[in-house]
């Protein structure tokens, strides 16, 4: 089977300015975020201490949609708004996602920040949070530098 480079790229060209729908997507679920204290570092650090069922409640519902959601597009062979059929391509298990969500979850439980809300923590005015974003892009970056060097 042939490998492909970019399994999900679009093969039609597209303007800019229907993106705007999703700026506005991201404005929804930062408001949402925000409203369901999905962002509050008190209640990530909750959440790690197992203290509450708040986060684990969401996190849950989060995983349990897209269960959903993956199994009616692929009952249904839904297609993307240009009518470019939808490809999930099957997973292998690697020991470095061990190593990486290790060390994702380190992360977050230091910084009570996941790369999701990162934006919506700052926008709510907590500008500290800009070091863990420097710093999610940084180790990006440098993921992608060793990437091949790396246990996958």
């Amino acid at each position: 089977m042939e490998q492909q480079t970019h399994i999900n790229k679009s093969q039609f060209e597209h303007k800019w300015y229907p993106n705007i729908k999703y700026l506005l997507v991201g404005v929804f679920f930062g408001i949402l975020f925000v409203k369901s204290e999905v962002i509050s570092w008190f209640r990530i650090q909750e959440m790690f201490r197992l203290q509450s069922f708040h986060m684990y409640g969401i996190i849950g519902s989060a995983v349990l949609v897209g269960i959903v959601s993956v199994w009616l597009i692929k009952k249904f062979n839904v297609k993307t708004i240009h009518g470019e059929p939808i490809h999930i391509s099957p997973k292998t298990f690697h020991k470095g996602q061990i190593y990486g969500g290790l060390l994702f979850g380190f992360g977050w439980a230091l910084t009570g920040a996941c790369p999701g809300p990162l934006f919506a923590q700052i926008g709510t005015g907590a500008t500290v949070i800009i070091v863990t974003l420097l710093s999610a892009i940084a180790g990006t970056w440098v993921y992608g530098y060793f990437k091949d060097r790396l246990p996958h």
